[in-house]
């Protein structure tokens, strides 16, 4: 609900300005409120943890890469179905889990997974008639599902050696804004991530919901395992197609077919979960 809710609120705010201020303020926050509170609650000797570069490593590919090419994916072909495209995530993840992590998911896991991703396809099916965007666009929220799903594992590695999701969630967030903030420096973008004034309460609500989001990610994945985490995380797209009914209409048009892939996404979630 979390990460649906930011994707709204990045798409109503990038009318005003652009997605590289929506992405550095949400990196700029999570990392100062989770440094707040690793600094007040958590012994700091634990940061030299092994686990250290495996929350290093997956703060490169997400937020940093998967947000942005999420948000990329959102401006071009809608919440509606960027959020279902980035829904494919699990089919990797789990992929990734039983080759690196040993993990053994089970029928239901497997099952489960491929009626989301079959729901994906539902969604992108377009017919004549319909709002026009290019293939290429599609490409956009595939490769966030792609970082997205070796970040997780990189996340449930590193969470093996040191169980504290605070400490992951703030090496994560802040790597992400380092790396970010050096590329817009480097290329003479700095100026792009001073967003227009109109756009700041739904960039600063967004970065709220997506800060609170990667918290309950890290505790998640700190409790279970990838593969069956991950498709769990992927009940987003289901939200998104309702916040998109509900808060975007003069923006986007919500198809029946959209929501019966959504509904078809939630019943691979089901499956999972009665695992």
């Amino acid at each position: 609900m979390g990460w649906a809710g930011d994707a709204v609120l990045v798409r109503i705010g990038a009318r005003n300005s652009n997605i590289i201020a929506a992405a550095f303020m949400s990196y700029a926050l999570a990392a100062f409120w989770l440094w707040i509170y690793v600094w007040v609650y958590v012994p700091l000797d634990l940061l030299w943890s092994p686990a250290t570069i495996y929350f290093f490593l997956s703060g490169c590919f997400q937020p940093l890469l998967a947000r942005i090419l999420y948000y990329m994916g959102l401006t071009r072909i809608g919440v509606s179905r960027a959020g279902p495209v980035r829904g494919s995530e699990p089919l990797v993840s789990v992929a990734l889990a039983v080759v690196f992590l040993h993990e053994q998911p089970n029928a239901f896991v497997y099952g489960g997974t491929v009626l989301i991703i079959a729901s994906v396809w539902l969604i992108l099916w377009r017919r004549s008639g319909e709002a026009r965007w290019n293939v290429i666009d599609v490409l956009f929220p595939l490769g966030a599902a792609v970082c997205g799903a070796v970040s997780q594992n990189l996340r449930r590695a590193g969470l093996l050696l040191l169980p504290d999701p605070f400490i992951g969630a703030a090496i994560g967030s802040s790597t992400s804004l380092v790396i970010f903030a050096v590329f817009l420096f480097m290329t003479g973008r700095f100026h792009l991530a001073r967003p227009q004034r109109e756009s700041v309460p739904f960039f600063a609500s967004a970065a709220v919901l997506s800060a609170g989001a990667q918290m309950l990610n890290f505790t998640a994945l700190n409790m279970g395992e990838v593969s069956a985490m991950v498709p769990l995380f992927n009940t987003t797209p289901l939200f998104a197609v309702l916040f998109s009914a509900a808060f975007l209409r003069d923006v986007e048009q919500v198809t029946p077919r959209i929501i019966l892939g959504a509904l078809l996404m939630f019943a691979g979630v089901v499956v999972i979960t009665n695992r």
